[in-house]
């Protein structure tokens, strides 16, 4: 947060402080700053980064930017305990757990900008977009009002212009500028600009609402009414007004002690200036003598409870009218009408007035008790529904369900427990609505069959810079991690984000446990299916047998299952086993005509149930996760059984969820990136710097959706490359394609050898469409590679391997370093995991020496 370098500087205009002067000449070019700002994409989940990143600068007490906002709200009159809880407050309200709650639960996800596809049987795309230049009109007695609804308004992307009180203070534009200097590229600073000047300056009202889309204005009727003059025809006015909140008590609850001090806490809290401050206690009774005994135990409990909130005092005319009502209430004693009651310090008074009517309170720890039985609820709150906000219940389990829905039909908008009416939940509605849909429009795009496999328009826009957003890339001092420090992650990770428990497939160790919550899964499972319809899948007309393995934890049929009910496709739940006659026998009888499946399921699945699968016909697309599918295998099973389509449809793992998916154009390994959940990079193999272009590297990815634990620049164990060019799916998201496992690549007798460089030996000299794997084991005057084939010659293959792999034949023949055997097996003679039924590629003996 900069020091302003002019006290006469009280306007923030884009991350600088400006004096009324240029303010003034800015308003004018509001138009076009508008029209330039909108132009540049601002991604919700970008905001929520910067958002977290100032929610733990808030929190901490001894940090710099906490000491300094503090310093000012106390200088500008508050107490130090309540400058305590409202930092406190808009920490917790701009943390990233809050955040992407309210995203969720408002706008269906953090990605609302994103124009996705509704309906994945037409190709339907809709997303939320801002509604443009939105103007805020803030109340002058709550700062933090403008920090929220400004945040709300940068979550729906749009350009916010914030007025506020002219005689208020310089909190709101002290708090959003350190927000903008939280994120890396100043977008969020480019689209803030707050000014501070009295409603009695109509020009710069009228400047400041002519351009707006939107106007939102804090505060009561007449401060309405007075912005509302200057909105002009078409431009979306959303008000936030003043309202009026309640407690209301039932029979068994009014003597108890924690209901009591429940309500004493409400009508103590903030001193009833929020609008879900209690200003009426209500009764369940036409009872006079309950009415009295209830206001005596009320006050004994603000007796008890006031000392925890500290006292503010009213100014002049608050006391004026504190003393009027007051005045008043024990004038109208002479008639019956009212009783009052009020501490000998004059810290509290309650005021019981046998009159149903609600009516305001002077605030200021001064509360009504009025009787109120249920069966009229209706009929006396219901003409100030205009006006309601809160109600404070207390009241038997049984009766609750039906004085909540009275409440709701008088014209309440929120039920809570009474001690409790000043808290909130992310996501809940702000006087009966979501602020961040009255701050968006709904659009959408209903294009032809062109599109049919597109899932997102985001995806085919062209790129306006290489690489990540400044805001995706993590830090290059951050250190690689590895499987092992997740691992070691998982313990810290929040109880209430341990919510799905799987284990990895095992097939390069033993399986390792990745702890999701459901949100974040829920965000994997909705891509995953996005990359099955992109790779080709058809909701309309396929049926996808699901043969991915289940069981022991692991997640693979769980995730596939997901991901296909995402997209609404029909889906067989078989599970992969390793009875290929069964499993072909459902596809068949179901009538399936598409698969899901790890590759060496499915060419072990077309093996052993070849004849009846051919015999059917209908599988026509394989779609793989988890393993490699050769080129041969591949032209295999296309001229043997007549599938037409055989695609990765995601590439993923169980720490970090779905990385990429194929298209229909895809060749080989080249997947592209799910940019907006990840960042990747290529690093060099023998050091963490980027490799050159068009070199190959270590894989590692930075997700921007898991929550917990936290993770960054994590090593998948993959080793890849970038693919150049445009991609003639018309997908601008980067492509890699993916060289093997960093562990195919193991060194013996002296030299490295590749286990994909062995397969590409087999599949392009000797034909082979089978599976290959690949042992090195100790032994007594040298080391030994043992190849295991299904079905080929290994003298042909041995001769193979050797002539096509010089390093290879320098080991075994020219230096006799290591030893070369090609075993045949058959299809049960090669080792898998137990979990997955995915091929142990590779398998070093040595460690088990």
């Amino acid at each position: 947060m900069a020091e302003r370098t002019n006290e006469h500087k009280n306007h923030l205009w884009q991350g600088r402080w400006v004096d009324d002067a240029e303010a003034g000449k800015l308003l004018a070019e509001l138009p076009a700053l508008a029209g330039e700002e909108l132009a540049r994409p601002l991604p919700a989940r970008q905001v929520v980064a910067a958002c977290d990143r100032l929610s733990r600068l808030l929190s901490d007490a001894d940090g710099d930017l906490h000491r300094r906002l503090a310093a000012h709200l106390v200088g500008s009159g508050a107490d130090e305990e309540s400058a305590r809880r409202s930092l406190a407050e808009i920490a917790e309200f701009l943390s990233r757990d809050g955040l992407e709650r309210k995203l969720a639960v408002e706008l269906g996800g953090t990605d609302p900008e994103s124009l996705r596809r509704t309906d994945f049987r037409a190709p339907v795309f809709e997303s939320w977009a801002p509604v443009g230049l939105l103007a805020h009109v803030t109340a002058g007695n709550d700062p933090i009002v403008g920090v929220f609804s400004a945040v709300e308004g940068l979550l729906a992307g749009n350009v916010n212009v914030l007025k506020t009180s002219g005689g208020g203070s310089l909190f709101t534009h002290l708090l959003l500028e350190a927000l903008g200097e939280q994120d890396p590229d100043g977008t969020i600073a480019s689209r803030l600009v707050v000014l501070r000047f009295s409603s009695s300056r109509t020009d710069w009202l009228r400047l400041l609402c002519a351009p707006a889309d939107a106007v939102a204005v804090w505060g009561g009727e007449e401060a309405v009414a007075g912005v509302s003059e200057h909105v002009p025809a078409g431009c979306r006015l959303i008000t936030w007004g003043h309202r009026i909140s309640f407690a209301y008590l039932t029979a068994g609850a009014w003597a108890d002690e924690e209901v009591l001090d429940g309500v004493a806490d409400s009508v103590c809290r903030l001193e009833q200036q929020a609008c879900s401050s209690p200003q009426v206690v209500y009764l369940d009774t036409a009872d006079r003598a309950e009415l009295a005994a209830f206001a005596e135990r009320l006050g004994a409990a603000l007796d008890r409870r006031g000392g925890r909130f500290p006292a503010a005092r009213p100014d002049v005319p608050e006391q004026a009218e504190i003393t009027t009502t007051l005045l008043v209430a024990r004038s109208e004693e002479h008639l019956g009408l009212t009783r009052t009651y009020e501490s000998p310090d004059g810290a509290w008074r309650v005021l019981v007035d046998h009159r149903s009517a609600l009516r305001a309170s002077p605030l200021y720890r001064t509360v009504w008790v009025k009787p109120l039985p249920r069966e009229q609820l209706t009929a006396v709150l219901r003409p100030m529904r205009r006006y309601l906000q809160t109600a404070g219940l207390a009241a038997a389990r049984t009766d609750v369900p039906v004085l909540a829905e009275r409440l709701f039909t008088a014209g309440v908008l929120r039920v809570t427990p009474v001690g409790s009416m000043l808290d909130s939940y992310p996501g809940e509605p702000h006087d009966g609505l979501y602020p961040l849909q009255r701050y968006s429009r709904r659009v959408s795009v209903r294009l032809d069959e062109r599109f049919a496999h597109d899932t997102r328009l985001d995806d085919l826009h062209p790129r306006a810079a290489a690489g990540p957003a400044a805001w995706q890339r993590p830090s290059p001092a951050l250190p690689v991690m590895t499987k092992a420090d997740v691992q070691r992650l998982n313990p810290h990770i929040p109880a209430g984000k341990q919510q799905l428990h799987i284990c990895s497939g095992g097939s390069s160790g033993t399986p390792a446990l990745a702890v999701h919550a459901y949100a974040d899964w829920r965000t994997q499972l909705r891509r995953g299916g996005e990359g099955l319809v992109a790779a080709g899948l058809d909701v309309r007309t396929d049926r996808v047998a699901n043969l991915l393995f289940a069981g022991g934890m692991y997640g693979s049929f769980l995730y596939g299952n997901g991901l296909l009910e995402e997209i609404g496709a029909a889906q067989l739940p078989v599970a992969g086993s390793t009875d290929y006659a069964r499993d072909a026998a459902v596809l068949i009888r179901h009538r399936a005509t598409a698969i899901l499946a790890m590759p060496s399921y499915v060419w072990q699945l077309f093996r052993h149930a070849g004849d009846a699968l051919r015999a059917y016909g209908g599988i026509r697309k394989v779609f793989y996760g988890g393993e490699h599918f050769g080129a041969e295998q591949c032209r295999h099973l296309a001229e043997e059984f007549g599938i037409e389509a055989i695609r990765g449809f995601a590439y993923g793992g169980s720490d970090l969820g779905t990385m990429g998916h194929q298209c229909q154009h895809a060749e080989g390994t080249v997947y592209h990136l799910f940019d907006d959940l990840f960042t990747l990079e290529i690093l060099a193999m023998d050091s963490d710097e980027p490799v050159a272009p068009g070199g190959t590297g270590r894989i590692v990815f930075t997700p921007h959706t898991r929550s917990a634990p936290a993770i960054s620049r994590y090593e998948q164990g993959d080793l890849g490359r970038w693919v150049e060019g445009a991609c003639a799916c018309g997908r601008t998201t980067p492509r890699f394609e993916l060289l093997g496992r960093t562990g195919d690549v193991i060194r013996t007798g002296t030299y490295f050898l590749n286990y994909r460089r062995l397969a590409r030996i087999a599949e392009d000299h000797l034909g082979y469409c089978g599976e290959l794997q690949m042992l090195v084991e100790p032994g007594a005057a040298r080391e030994r590679v043992v190849l295991r084939m299904n079905g080929a010659d290994p003298d042909a293959a041995t001769a193979a391997f050797l002539a096509h792999y010089p390093e290879l034949r320098a080991a075994v023949t020219d230096e006799r370093l290591l030893d070369l055997r090609v075993e045949a097996v058959g299809p049960d003679g090669f080792e898998r995991a137990a979990s997955s039924g995915k091929l142990r590629t590779v398998i070093d003996r040595r460690l088990d020496a």
